[in-house]
């Protein structure tokens, strides 16, 4: 040792610091290879710059037998610290796929039971970076005791802190009940993949062939399973996005979401907004247009894109407030609710409140979709997870019947009668417990059997319905409608309206937890 035993101990360190960053450089080499980042260069893009704070750089494993004893990388597979994403501290893990594949061991999942404590005790967001081969076989249940650990924490923190997967690996078995239970999942093409079991198990049980893209790739997560919340098409990509949905989230339930001015003067009308809609409650249009005239910017954050098209599901901000947005989409199912709708609208609509974004509600919906197959399938359940969702918000609920609202669907898209706060109507606006003509040929079906001309009796029977019963000022006179509005002024309403409610609290019954529908 040299005569500064501090100096040689600082270089000693700087070089185990240096080994540990670079890593294995042959793995690094073939990870490369696959088109993917580092585990570092992903940090790196997601957190501000230098502001990365690793916790247990040195932890190794401590497990022996078939051959592990042999081989104790520092990091033990996993990078975990905190950093801030716009300022604000978050918490990260992330997998290092060069090292036992970024496979879960005991040493491995006590890291990220650290920082799992440590961001639900400071009230912070915590995003994991998922790159891994599940749990680590050679260590066995010890294993899978790590994974139970980190779901436990995952339970606690829900609704608490934002838990946020960014999936840019493999991640089978129990590891991807993780990513399930988060708040929201990001996913690129190409190299994410979650599955509980894999391809060949598949084919050994059930004979059927299939890929790991077709199994479990980000375009089936994100369009067929509904468990990918975003897809993106490469890593930078994917990173920029969780930052700029953290920047519409508050850090825990106890704080509000930051407020941001908006980019440039907002005109006190939206003149187009009179145009967008058909007068005729049977035609199509694009709520997506609707939904961007009343936003800040035109600038919209949607969830669930690919999955669930019959219903939009939104972040967006109203005179910089961030909002969440559920709008029926009449360019799909006619924006009919139906089971996988429910359960997107459902899930969206506890995650504003959990983190209290007040929510507004575009209605445009002919009810729920009917058919056997809905039927079997538990329509009745799953669409009451949406009624339920609303039913329990405490956040600022607005609702705004654009066209039409039939049935128990408009009773479930935040009616007044389930709570919403407020509740505007467009002069187009029809509420009713069906359409006309389905009323018509109910009330009147006798009369219309009987009559001379049948066809002209029925058609004059639901002109009748229609002027009595579904009204633009039917609802208005039962204050059920709390105004009707110009369109053009929607976005005046709305920011005002949210402005009012800013302040709103609601107690809550002392209870441990509702039984929600499942």
């Amino acid at each position: 040792m040299s005569d500064d035993p501090m100096g040689y101990r600082l270089r000693e360190l700087f070089d185990a610091r240096t080994d540990i960053v670079e890593g294995d450089q042959a793995a690094t080499r073939r990870h490369r290879a696959k088109g993917k980042l580092t585990v570092r260069e992903r940090l790196d893009l997601l957190l501000d710059e230098g502001s990365f704070h690793e916790v247990e750089p040195f932890r190794r494993h401590r497990a022996t037998g078939f051959g592990l004893e042999k081989h104790r990388p520092a990091t033990d597979g996993v990078v975990a610290g905190w950093g801030t994403v716009h300022g604000q501290r978050t918490f990260v893990y992330a997998h290092d796929s060069r090292i036992f594949g970024g496979a879960l061991g005991e040493a491995h999942a006590q890291k990220i039971h650290k920082v799992q404590d440590l961001a639900l005790e400071t009230g912070c967001p915590i995003v994991a970076i998922n790159d891994g081969g599940g749990a680590r076989i050679q260590e066995g249940v010890t294993a899978l005791a790590g994974y139970g650990g980190i779901f436990r924490r995952q339970v606690a923190a829900s609704g608490v802190i934002p838990q946020i997967s960014v999936m840019v690996g493999p991640c089978a078995g129990g590891a991807a009940y993780s990513p399930a239970l988060a708040d929201v999942v990001f996913c690129v093409r190409g190299t994410s993949q979650m599955f509980i079991t894999g391809p060949d198990v598949v084919a050994a049980v059930t004979g059927e062939t299939v890929t790991l893209d077709e199994l479990g790739g980000a375009d089936v997560h994100s369009s067929v399973s509904g468990v990918a919340t975003f897809v993106t098409d490469d890593e930078p990509t994917c990173l920029e996005e969780v930052r700029y949905l953290l920047a519409h989230l508050p850090p825990n339930n106890r704080e509000l979401p930051p407020m941001m001015e908006p980019g440039a003067e907002l005109p006190a009308r939206a003149e187009e907004l009179r145009r967008l809609v058909p007068t005729d409650p049977r035609l199509p249009y694009d709520m997506r247009v609707i939904v961007r005239s009343l936003v800040d910017d035109d600038d919209l954050f949607e969830l669930h894109e690919n999955w669930a098209q019959n219903v939009l599901c939104v972040l967006g901000r109203i005179r910089g407030q961030v909002v969440g947005i559920v709008a029926n989409q009449p360019l799909v199912l006619a924006g009919a609710l139906d089971i996988q709708a429910s359960e997107k609208a459902a899930r969206f609509v506890s995650l504003c409140d959990a983190f209290n974004i007040p929510l507004v509600s575009l209605v445009d919906v002919p009810g729920f979709l009917p058919g056997v197959a809905q039927e079997h399938a538990g329509i009745i359940r799953h669409g009451a997870k949406l009624l339920y969702a609303y039913c329990n918000a405490t956040v600022p609920r607005v609702q705004v019947i654009v066209r039409k609202a039939y049935g128990g669907a408009y009773i479930v898209m935040d009616s007044r009668g389930i709570g919403a706060d407020l509740s505007f109507a467009w002069p187009t606006n029809e509420v009713a417990v069906m359409g006309a003509e389905g009323a018509a040929n109910i009330v009147f079906r006798r009369e219309i059997a009987a009559a001379d001309d049948p066809e002209a009796t029925r058609r004059a029977r639901i002109e009748e319905y229609r002027g009595e019963l579904m009204g633009p000022y039917h609802a208005a006179e039962r204050g059920l409608v709390d105004d009707v509005i110009d369109p053009a002024d929607t976005r005046a309403v709305l920011a005002e309206a949210l402005t009012l409610l800013r302040t709103k609290h609601r107690a809550v019954p002392d209870r441990k937890h509702g039984n929600h529908p499942v």
